[in-house]
């Protein structure tokens, strides 16, 4: 007996001295950080849940967490592998098929017999490098149990050859390797009448639990910094950007655009400057964006649509000296008149940079600047501001709006966390860049994620676009309801062949739309919503969680408080609080005085102005803006369902409602329609097919041959409320 103990305490050791060894070997190969293992771990039940990028996870997971004789839970098919049972033998394990809800038994014996339990949630190893599929029989264990979760975060092992990654995704021998270990939590078992319910809804919460743990432990940087590792994981020569004038542009070539364009206009400007920029969607302006940044200056993008007043309002507000702009797109734009009227405002042309160029900065680029680029940054700070963007005015005069380096990352994370982006993919944006949907969601993102980024200047060319798509096998478009809706109609039912998501938002999506892209096309549209003061996504739909009708649950790491309108029996004001929310408002009336976001929840709380509901699975409906809403005989009536009235009597027309005050009622209801036929008694036969109260049918229909457009694909209802006025 006593020499079966010396056996036992010998193997023992010999494990302890071969982690020590491994642990040593890792941390020298891989470079392995592990970060967040400042408390302590609690006793008791313990579950670690960790997201699976590859083969070594298991082992990485053993030989860093401080957990002394954990079980780790690994899928049947692992088990297979010669190799990696061979490494099993290290520790503990217990193979299971995780659909299986008899495997999960086990586990919960287990964690009630006071062993810790590690267990990937997803199953399998991720094909995406993004989450995938997360089983609900794990997420009934931690709920059954009231184990304690310890989420822990691996970013690194997918991009090596222990991976089961697409052939695309750049492999590395020994890549960098991060664990993040987030604070612990619990997962209640959730109410619900049926234990399947029940294990669903448990299964909800993990997921979004990984999805927030993804988000969570995303680096804190700036966006030139961000560029660098995105260059440093997908290699200097990987084919990045393409645009208008088909030259697919490298990594390497985006850096030397942004190292010259950022040093020759920050010669003529000084930190902390913000700098107009009024270009349109190409690779240079990308590259200036990122430069500017980079020298601590700050872009300021102009929204060449505004017209005159407009941009001259957003100059005074963040008191822009210089603009940077282009003789060929001045011309081909017909800007010339409103960039003269501008007042104030110095004009420099892209062309003119280029004779601007000396021997001297050829020197710096080729010889230092492009091989040691993280040096050429100024000290910045991820709250600094990173950009300045401009409110369409669709219901006001346009503010800035000051986004930080921390927002528009955070932001990037956020979707990144919920939506499987991939290097795979290729991005066709035609939204402008001065719109922070297509800044942030169409440009940054796929840049920063190493996807392709297909960069098209308009937005209005119907016919193009969808031959774009066809030609260069496009899998990502993102637009707004208006923009897909012409896409739809022009385009050949094979245009869109490879795409695979489909994203609207700045405007509510139609459902006449939707119902033509998946009619004609095969195509789901994934609606979001968010606005220019939240970097903008705040939900989104997704292929893991999506409900028709809505715009998608909160992204992860925002707060949200619903408060009542009176008058609005349905839903509330939603006020968010979150890392990507503005920095604050630049105001034509306070030029340069930055407004930070505040509520009347307190500091830090955005008023979105939206009334929305949200359900008990978190999903957010948009009941409508609470400036959308006509006080009629005493009645809140929303102009959005008036809208809706007028698609339900007339699909192939576009309407607008809005409202002129009236001596008797208040005021009275106004609908814009391109339909010449579409009249009241339509409206009343849809309102009581609908339901729809008699005081949501207009009086007043005005016939236009097209309804006013802001540059951003919405609706211009500033331009329509004075017209209303006038009729």
């Amino acid at each position: 007996m006593t020499g079966l103990k010396a056996v036992a305490i010998e193997g023992e050791t010999m494990k302890s001295l071969l982690r020590i060894l491994l642990r040593g070997v890792a941390r020298v190969l891989f470079r392995v950080r592990v970060r967040g293992l400042g408390a302590a771990l609690p006793d008791g039940r313990l579950l670690v849940v960790a997201n699976h990028e590859s083969f070594l996870d298991g082992l990485l997971l053993g030989l860093f967490l401080p957990i002394e004789d954990p079980v780790f839970v690994v899928h049947t098919g692992v088990v297979k592998n010669p190799f990696f049972r061979l490494v099993l033998m290290l520790s503990d394990h217990l193979a299971v098929d995780p659909a299986s809800p008899m495997a999960m038994k086990k586990v919960i014996r287990l964690l009630e017999s006071g062993r810790r339990v590690v267990i990937f949630p997803e199953g399998r190893l991720t094909l995406t490098g993004s989450l995938m599929k997360v089983y609900e029989g794990p997420a009934f264990v931690a709920a059954k149990t009231g184990a304690t979760l310890l989420p822990v975060r691996l970013d690194g092992p997918s991009r090596s050859y222990f991976s089961r990654l697409a052939d695309p995704h750049p492999r590395r021998l020994l890549p960098r390797i991060t664990l993040t270990v987030l604070p612990t939590t619990s997962l209640p078992m959730p109410e619900a009448a049926t234990a399947k319910l029940r294990r669903r809804k448990a299964g909800e919460e993990l997921r979004r639990l990984m999805q927030e743990m993804l988000f969570a432990s995303h680096p804190q940087q700036t966006l030139y910094s961000s560029l660098c590792d995105a260059m440093d994981i997908h290699g200097r020569r990987r084919k990045v950007v393409e645009d208008i004038k088909q030259v697919e542009y490298s990594y390497q070539d985006l850096l030397k655009m942004t190292l010259v364009l950022g040093r020759l206009v920050g010669r003529q400007t000084r930190s902390g400057e913000r700098v107009g920029l009024l270009l349109p969607n190409l690779a240079p302006t990308l590259g200036l964006i990122l430069g500017l940044s980079a020298l601590k200056r700050v872009p300021a993008m102009l929204n060449y649509t505004a017209g005159t007043d407009g941009m001259q309002a957003a100059c005074t507000a963040a008191e822009i000296r210089l603009l940077v702009t282009s003789r060929a797109f001045v011309e081909q734009a017909k800007l010339g008149d409103k960039l003269a009227a501008l007042q104030g405002v110095e004009l420099v042309y892209l062309e003119d940079l280029r004779a601007r160029v000396t021997l001297a900065d050829k020197l710096w680029l080729m010889t230092w600047a492009l091989w040691f680029p993280r040096r050429v940054e100024h000290s910045g700070n991820p709250e600094d501001a990173a950009v300045v963007l401009f409110t369409s005015g669709s219901e006001g005069k346009p503010k800035g709006v000051v986004l930080s380096h921390r927002a528009l990352l955070a932001n990037i994370a956020q979707i990144r966390a919920v939506v499987d982006f991939s290097i795979e993919d290729k991005v066709l944006n035609a939204l402008p860049i001065f719109h922070s949907f297509g800044l942030t969601a169409g440009t940054l993102l796929p840049v920063l994620s190493g996807a392709n980024l297909f960069l098209y200047p308009s937005p209005l060319h119907y016919r193009v676009i969808p031959e774009l798509a066809y030609d260069r096998g496009c899998t990502v478009l993102f637009g707004t309801s208006t923009f897909l809706g012409n896409y739809a109609k022009f385009a050949h039912p094979y245009d869109f062949y490879r795409l695979r998501y489909v994203i609207a938002g700045a405007e509510k999506l139609s459902g006449t739309v939707r119902d033509l892209w998946f009619e004609k096309f095969g195509l789901r549209i994934f609606e979001g919503y968010g606005a220019t003061e939240t970097a903008p996504v705040l939900a989104v739909n997704t292929p893991m969680a999506y409900r028709s009708g809505t715009v998608g649950q909160l992204l992860p790491g925002l707060e949200h408080r619903l408060l009542p309108v009176p008058g609005i029996p349905e839903g509330g004001i939603l006020h968010v609080r979150g890392p990507n929310v503005m920095s604050g408002y630049l105001k034509a009336d306070q030029p340069g005085v930055l407004q930070p976001p505040e509520s009347e929840i307190g500091a830090g709380w955005y008023e979105t102005g939206d009334v929305v509901t949200v359900d008990g699975d978190g999903f957010l409906r948009i009941v409508g803006r609470v400036k959308r809403f006509a006080k009629v005989a005493g009645e809140m009536v929303s102009l959005e369902v008036v809208e809706k009235l007028a698609v339900a009597a007339s699909p192939a027309g576009l309407h607008a409602a809005s409202s002129q005050p009236d001596a008797s009622k208040g005021e009275a209801l106004v609908l814009f329609t391109t339909d010449p036929a579409l009249n009241r008694e339509a409206l009343q036969a849809s309102a009581r097919e609908l339901g729809v109260p008699e005081l949501a049918i207009p009086r007043k229909i005005v016939r236009l041959e097209a309804l006013p457009l802001l540059g951003t694909g919405k609706t211009d209802y500033v331009t329509l409320k004075r017209m209303a006025e006038e009729v």
